[in-house]
């Protein structure tokens, strides 16, 4: 009983660790998509606003366009860490969920592992105890 105990907690611990990796996969994936969505749209954004800022150019003043595209940059940059900032601190509230949540689910189904032992331990002793009486 207690092998069968022991492989059965060993076989939890195995799948536990499994979904954690298969969550910790999936929310990469997904940090992944969407920081190539973001990319793209600061890209996209970006290039619209160099376009934008090439036709004023036959009126500005050099110095005042390397200052706006510079301006930009920073910009773009700022709100592409922020967006990473955010984007880590929800993957890490979501881990921090998902894990309790499995070590939540892994605890009671220890507790029901080691109560099916307990009561299978006691029949034991009482057909033990029952077959002494009867000798």
């Amino acid at each position: 009983h207690e092998r069968e105990h022991n492989r059965e907690i060993s076989e939890l611990i195995a799948k536990h660790k499994e979904e954690m990796e298969k969550v910790c996969a999936e929310l990469n994936k997904e940090q992944q998509h969407v920081l190539d969505e973001l990319r793209q749209q600061m890209v996209t954004a970006h290039k619209a606003e160099i376009e934008q800022a090439q036709l004023q150019s036959q009126t500005l003043h050099s110095l005042e366009l390397e200052a706006l595209r510079l301006s930009l940059n920073n910009m773009h940059t700022s709100q592409l860490e922020l967006t990473q900032s955010n984007l880590r601190k929800e993957k890490e509230t979501a881990l921090v969920e998902l894990r309790e949540m499995l070590n939540d689910k892994r605890a009671q189904e220890v507790a029901i592992l080691q109560s099916r032992h307990q009561l299978e331990w006691e029949k034991i002793k009482e057909q033990y105890q029952k077959e002494k009486d009867d000798l």
